[in-house]
């Protein structure tokens, strides 16, 4: 599987939490540490900022590194994206439940 097929699959996989995927220009001077993104709560909803500049696998890295947080484990996810998620260090997870501000 090529790697925009995965960056695709994995995006449509985050979105069946509610979280929304905004592609940002993300501003850094030449000097700081390059942001790739990552998942954070704005208006108190799940949002994945994903910097547009980023390569294609290190948009697969935050979405991965995203889903590592959420409650995926009773949900089908093919096996080559399993795989993929198994590699990615653990995340401490979030309980999307546990606010009912947060859509789940």
């Amino acid at each position: 599987m090529d790697e925009d097929t995965i960056l695709d699959q994995l995006e449509e996989l985050i979105e069946k939490f509610g979280v929304q995927i905004r592609q940002e220009a993300i501003k850094q001077d030449e000097n700081s540490v390059n942001v790739l993104g990552g998942l954070c709560v704005l208006k108190g909803r799940y949002v994945l900022i994903l910097n547009v500049k980023a390569s294609t696998r290190d948009k697969i890295w935050v979405l991965g590194t995203a889903l590592k947080q959420l409650d995926y484990d009773q949900i089908y996810i093919r096996p080559v994206l399993r795989e993929l998620l198994d590699r990615i260090p653990d995340q401490r997870r979030l309980n999307m439940n546990g606010d009912p501000s947060l859509k789940t």
